[in-house]
C-alpha cells in the first residue's frame, strides 16, 4: 500500500499584518527532494501552520511529501 510521508525540512513565522510566511530551510535537507522535469531542477514543498508555536515562536512548518510503499498488515482479527 502506498502512503505519503512528510519529510520536515524547516520552520517559519507569519509576517505580521501580511499574508506572507517567512521560512528558513536547511539546504542539505532540501536538496534531498530535488527532482528534474524537462531539464530543469525543482523542489516541491508545503508550508503548514502549526497548532501551537514552538519555543522559538515559529508558527509554521515546511516539509516535502514523498510517496512510500508500506507493507500491508495481515488481516485483522476481531474479538467478540
Amino acid at each position: 500500500m502506498n502512503t505519503y510521508k512528510k519529510n520536515y525540512i524547516g520552520k517559519g513565522t507569519q509576517v505580521p499584518n501580511m499574508s506572507i510566511v517567512k521560512a528558513t530551510v536547511k539546504m542539505t535537507e532540501l536538496l534531498k527532494y530535488v527532482h528534474e522535469y524537462e531539464g530543469e531542477q525543482y523542489c516541491t514543498f508545503e508550508v503548514a501552520r502549526l497548532q501551537e508555536p514552538d519555543k522559538f515562536g515559529r508558527d509554521h512548518t515546511v516539509y516535502c511529501t514523498t510517496m512510500e510503499d508500506v507493507p500491508e498488515e495481515g488481516t485483522k482479527k476481531t474479538t467478540k
